[in-house]
């Protein structure tokens, strides 16, 4: 498996600039771009894309307060599905190649409405933003997420339904972390997503990065080659606030980040960390990139 790996970024609010000079000093192929296309200039990413030598391998939908593709209030709906629309035009105008969809709000852990009506309500909405990305050249990747964060789409078999029913070429995202507490045999899940899985998303079990926990990254790598995956591996580690005595993480503050915004923040809050300093950030995005090649160096056929 010729791995090829990219990063989220929507972890650490800081200029686009940064982000990718840092990526590319680590030594990674791609980046896969924060889900907010209001906020960049596709023009200067691009650029600053081609000059690092790196990738849009695609995007992330960032599920804050109202986005929401399968609420109760039909005028969410179509707000988020415009969100979704947006977003996918960022990816094309990047040259990126698919978007992962989280279908509802991040944290949202009590329903609207019956199963039947939700479940409905999630294809009709997926159905017009697949639509639309196939239109653009992009492929949708929808993901389940642990059931601490939503109650909608939890295991890779659930989300491979949703895909089936919102049909043409939509597939799923898969990510380690949630995998961990879901799944009852990851290897069995990442077989199972088959030509379906467009995305990998990666962090140890503990949410930090590759490598600090105990995943077994040679067995997931070596999986990701049988079953021919050619996508990318996708870093997406969160350094958690640490306010115990015995911390060795008291660098890292609750502070607000002065590049996020109000919805990010608490999203960054929801997820355990807070500013994490450059220099801590700058290790473990290459601590993240250092285990996933030696993983992948071990796990290749003798």
């Amino acid at each position: 498996m010729a791995l090829k790996v990219s990063m989220h970024n929507w972890m650490r609010p800081e200029p686009i600039e940064t982000t990718i000079s840092r990526l590319a000093s680590a030594g990674y192929d791609g980046i896969e771009i924060a889900g907010e296309p209001a906020v960049y200039d596709v023009a200067q990413v691009r650029s600053l894309l081609e000059e690092n030598g790196l990738e849009c391998w695609g995007s992330v939908t960032i599920m804050v307060g109202g986005r929401d593709l399968l609420h109760e209030d039909r005028y969410v709906r179509i707000g988020s599905i415009q969100y979704c629309k947006d977003t996918i035009d960022l990816i094309a105008g990047l040259g990126g190649k698919m978007l992962t969809v989280v279908p509802s709000t991040v944290g949202k852990i009590v329903p609207m409405g019956s199963p039947e009506d939700e479940w409905q309500w999630a294809i009709d909405s997926l159905k017009e933003v697949n639509a639309y990305a196939e239109d653009k050249g992009v492929r949708l990747a929808l993901e389940p997420l642990n059931r601490f964060e939503t109650y909608f789409l939890n295991r890779h078999d659930q989300a491979l339904a949703l895909a089936e029913d919102v049909g043409g070429t939509c597939g799923i995202c898969l990510d380690i972390f949630h995998m961990n507490i879901e799944e009852a045999d990851w290897p069995s899940a990442i077989r199972a997503a088959g030509d379906k899985l467009v995305d990998f998303h990666v962090a140890d079990n503990n949410r930090m990065p590759p490598g600090q926990g105990a995943i077994d990254w040679e067995l997931i790598l070596r999986t990701l080659g049988e079953v021919g995956y050619e996508g990318y591996v996708t870093v997406e580690f969160v350094a958690t606030v640490d306010r115990s005595r015995i911390s060795e993480r008291t660098e890292i503050g609750d502070a607000s980040e002065a590049d996020a915004s109000v919805g990010l923040e608490q999203f960054l809050r929801d997820h355990g960390t807070g500013a994490v300093p450059e220099e801590l950030y700058d290790r473990y995005v290459q601590e993240s990139i250092d285990c996933l090649r030696q993983a992948t160096s071990a796990a290749a056929p003798a």
